[in-house]
């Protein structure tokens, strides 16, 4: 999701989009809903009624927000796991839950620690937050009052009822997401942004395609950055960066979505990649947001965040192709695109839905993801025909008025978790002869920008 309107303005001019542009919901101070009009109440009533779902799909525990992370503006954002923890973004900080149990997950801390986006990854004891919002400095104490600061904050998750602020990187335009590859005993870090910003104190331009911070994992005090790769030196002064970078380390590669372009990387040298391949879709991708490989490496599904975030784009008026997933097979080291995919239910007019965050479901032979899509809730879709890709389940929660839904929904262990915006974390199980294989696969933790084979 994008947020703000100088740095959504830069994505959009830098973009060249042939639509209408939303930089999405405009986020202002911890607890200002930014859906609701200046000057007006703001509705903060909750949604009633029942979730829709397929007949193989069902919810099996749901964990509410609770303080001190459930202001207006405290929006659940993406999720990591860890054995037997699932560890919860959210713009007013972070949650561990305890899953050992998926049916009835127990909180075991919350650590009240706010800025957008505040996406999350797991790395041994090391937690690694985004900060994508000017702050006057990169403690939990910070404000907003000054924009001196933003990038990543470094937190010690060894006892998880006690997790401990250990540093922070500071990185030019901050941090929208960032993709961990593990070497050894150092861990890069890719750190993904929009931007630049002419007058901003955090956000000058030019501004790089990523920045490399080096965590050495025995010393996270000493992290920095150690590169910004040019990757295109003619839009360093216009932007506009990337929004989201997979990395899959076994097979040297990383997919980026790159706003206006998906990019193709070579990781071999994780300080030094280099570009493979860029594409364009301009008739239909209007922001290029995600991308997934599926387990061999053989194809990549790009995703497209139409109108930012908080637009209703999965309607009867906007084309099948756009807000959608696009899959592209790769081909002899080249990327091809094959087909796409959007969820087949019309959503109400006042529901923000467009593809956004999922992962891979473990099915031998088969690629199944699990999706996110805010207010058109989630969907489990197999693009194992790459022309042909079908929903195979969907959990669709009850409308809401404003921005929400499910930010994030992934795959981990036999069950789907939902990181839900306004709701909180979701389980959900879909029990169907397609996805059942994958109830074998067990995995010690994911993070869905460091994929690993199953």
């Amino acid at each position: 999701m994008i947020f703000g309107k100088v740095r959504g303005a830069v994505v959009c001019a830098a973009v060249l989009l042939v639509a209408a542009c939303s930089a999405g919901p405009q986020a202002g101070p911890r607890g200002e809903d930014p859906s609701g009009d200046a000057g007006e109440p703001v509705n903060t009533s909750q949604p009633t009624g029942d979730a829709k779902t397929s007949p193989n799909v069902k919810k099996v525990a749901h964990m509410p927000r609770t303080a001190p992370l459930d202001g207006a503006m405290d929006w659940n954002t993406d999720l990591a796991f860890q054995g037997d923890y699932a560890y919860v973004g959210n713009f007013g900080g972070f949650s561990i839950y305890d899953i050992s149990d998926p049916a009835k997950p127990k909180t075991v801390s919350q650590v009240d620690c706010p800025a957008e986006q505040n996406d999350v990854s797991i790395y041994g004891d090391l937690l690694i937050l985004s900060i994508d919002e000017p702050r006057s400095d990169e403690s939990c104490a910070s404000t907003t009052k000054s924009q001196r600061w933003e990038g990543l904050r470094i937190f010690d998750v060894s006892d998880k009822k006690n997790p401990k602020y250990v540093s922070a990187v500071a990185t030019d335009c901050g941090s929208h997401t960032h993709t961990m590859i593990p070497d050894g005993e150092t861990l890069y870090v890719y750190v993904s942004s929009p931007g630049p910003e002419p007058e901003s104190e955090t956000c000058p331009p030019p501004h790089e395609l990523l920045q490399v911070v080096e965590i050495p994992t025995k010393d996270p005090k000493s992290a920095k950055v150690v590169a910004r790769p040019n990757f295109f030196p003619d839009r360093a002064e216009t932007g506009a960066g990337c929004h989201d970078i997979t990395a899959y380390p076994e097979k040297k590669l990383a997919a980026a979505a790159c706003f206006g372009d998906g990019v193709l990387l070579d990781i071999s040298d994780p300080v030094n990649p280099k570009v493979l391949q860029q594409i364009r879709d301009e008739e239909n991708f209007q922001l290029w947001h995600s991308a997934t490989f599926n387990n061999d490496a053989t194809k990549v599904v790009f995703g497209d965040e139409l109108g930012g975030g908080s637009a209703p784009t999965c309607d009867r008026d906007t084309p099948r192709t756009k807000g959608a997933d696009a899959i592209y097979d790769l081909v002899n080291g080249r990327l091809e695109r094959r087909g796409y995919f959007k969820i087949p239910r019309e959503q109400e007019e006042n529901e923000n839905c467009v593809a956004h965050n999922g992962s891979l479901l473990p099915v031998p032979g088969k690629d199944i993801m699990v999706q996110s899509w805010y207010q058109g809730g989630v969907s489990i879709w197999d693009f194992t025909d790459s022309a042909n890709a079908k929903e195979i389940g969907y959990f669709d929660p009850v409308p809401y008025d404003g921005v929400a839904g499910s930010w994030s929904a992934y795959y981990y262990n036999g069950y789907i978790y939902s990181s839900d915006i306004r709701g909180g974390l979701d389980v959900i199980e879909i029990d169907d002869p397609l996805t059942d294989p994958a109830k074998q696969v067990k995995m010690d933790d994911f993070n869905v920008q460091t994929q690993k084979s199953y």
